[in-house]
């Protein structure tokens, strides 16, 4: 039963016309990097990133070398496109852009994490069988059909997205459209629209929609009798995030996912004319579907899994940030905050306030004075360049924190040595104070 329904091979025009889509947003995506600049303010300006903890040795190419490695990815990305050499380009763009994802998160972005889930499923995908150079060369590859499994995954993978971001919601700050209220401040200045923006009863349409939108999307998507209307909610609502904030490929990679919610005919009339239409029940199971089906199991076991995490560390998330990445909380709150960086000479006990311009760019500075995670990185950094001039010196922040514009309040216990303690992975961190009205 299990294996007739993954294994059922549907027309596979939706995957066909993905893949040519996903592959020009993300040569977009690489190019844009550069002639933004992006990857001078993010890899180039900066005198040193901020990896995921657990990938320091991730570290960007010296001087200007960054731009050939968007370049090369960028050529990665047009061979998904076209389909040509399909396997090199897409191992190429995933290994590439994991790489580049996980050795900065001072432009941490949810878009870019699930960019490269997609992408590394796309592995996996026979995205090349047709409308393809693949398949000029080799026309022994054409095929007009696919295993429903490469549908599936689709479907199953946003499913959790926009599940754990609607969820993720519901919660006072964002329901009595605090949050809303304060992302549209930012966008006062915008032309034509901008006082239309602060519009109270506009705050909380878009703080209910969002909630309703990200849990109702995929089901309204699913039953036919919805979809068209969904389709048509879902344009407004991503050209929307595209107008007021400006996320790049995201809104359009977000339409084009739902290709594989449409009927195959639908698709194939719309974009693929010449394409024969593939309707059989034909049902071929591979000889490796067994660990195709364990491999899959252990990935959405661990997508399930991992943005549930925060629930099993002490306090509030929101607050202390245990927890927030990798688990689709999107756009959920504004935070900023102060911190004052002290170094203290173990031997003499001399000390010095840390001039924070010395050493970060301007995004860098708002991320070690609101984020644990990037506070604790950075203080390794100035133990390890004291150590470097033989010197052993313990770091002491003191840092306040404000969340969705609320009084100043404590984050960092300023009487410990953050440069000489360890980093928790699954549990809360003493030295990160909780906050009982956060």
């Amino acid at each position: 039963m299990l294996n007739r329904f993954l294994f059922k091979h549907i027309d596979n025009s939706a995957l066909i016309v993905f893949r040519i889509v996903f592959g020009l947003l993300c040569f977009l995506e690489s190019v844009g990097a550069i002639f933004t600049g992006w990857v001078k303010r993010v890899f180039i300006d900066s005198q040193f990133t901020f990896s995921f903890i657990g990938f320091e040795w991730l570290q960007p190419l010296p001087d200007n070398w960054m731009y050939l490695y968007y370049i090369i990815m960028g050529m990665f990305a047009l061979c998904i496109m076209l389909g040509y050499k399909y396997r090199v380009g897409i191992l190429g763009f995933t290994m590439m852009w994991a790489a580049t994802y996980l050795m900065q998160k001072s432009s941490y972005n949810n878009h870019y994490y699930l960019l490269m889930l997609i992408s590394s499923i796309m592995v996996f995908l026979p995205a090349n069988t047709y409308a393809s150079i693949d398949v000029k060369q080799n026309p022994k590859i054409k095929r007009y059909s696919m295993p429903r499994w490469c549908s599936l995954v689709f479907v199953l993978q946003l499913f959790i997205v926009y599940t754990y971001a609607s969820v993720a919601k519901i919660y006072p700050d964002w329901l009595n459209a605090n949050v809303v209220e304060l992302l549209m401040r930012g966008k006062q200045n915008y032309i034509l629209v901008g006082e239309f923006l602060q519009q109270k009863w506009l705050h909380y349409v878009l703080a209910y929609g969002g909630v309703l939108f990200d849990g109702l999307i995929i089901p309204l998507l699913l039953f036919k009798p919805t979809r068209k209307w969904a389709f048509i909610i879902s344009i407004f609502f991503h050209l929307f995030n595209s107008f007021v904030f400006q996320i790049g490929i995201f809104p359009y990679l977000a339409l084009a996912f739902t290709l594989f919610f449409f009927n195959s005919k639908t698709i194939q009339n719309l974009f693929l004319k010449k394409k024969p239409f593939y309707n059989s029940d034909e049902v071929i199971i591979p000889k490796y579907k067994t660990p195709l089906i364990a491999l899959f199991s252990i990935y959405f076991l661990f997508q399930i899994g991992l943005p549930l995490r925060h629930y099993f560390i002490k306090g509030d998330v929101l607050w202390t940030e245990e927890g927030h990445r990798l688990s689709w909380r999107m756009m959920l709150r504004t935070k900023s905050g102060t911190a004052t960086y002290r170094i203290e000479n173990k031997a003499t006990g001399n000390s010095y306030m840390v001039n924070l311009d010395d050493y970060l760019t301007v995004k860098q500075k708002r991320i070690v004075s609101t984020k644990p995670d990037a506070i604790w990185q950075f203080s390794q950094q100035l133990k390890e360049q004291f150590r470097k001039d033989g010197q052993d010196v313990s770091v002491y922040v003191n840092c306040k924190v404000s969340v969705n514009g609320k009084p100043y309040k404590q984050l960092i216990n300023p009487d410990v040595d953050i440069a000489n303690v360890s980093w928790n992975y699954f549990k809360h961190s003493d030295w990160i104070l909780l906050s009982k009205e956060q």
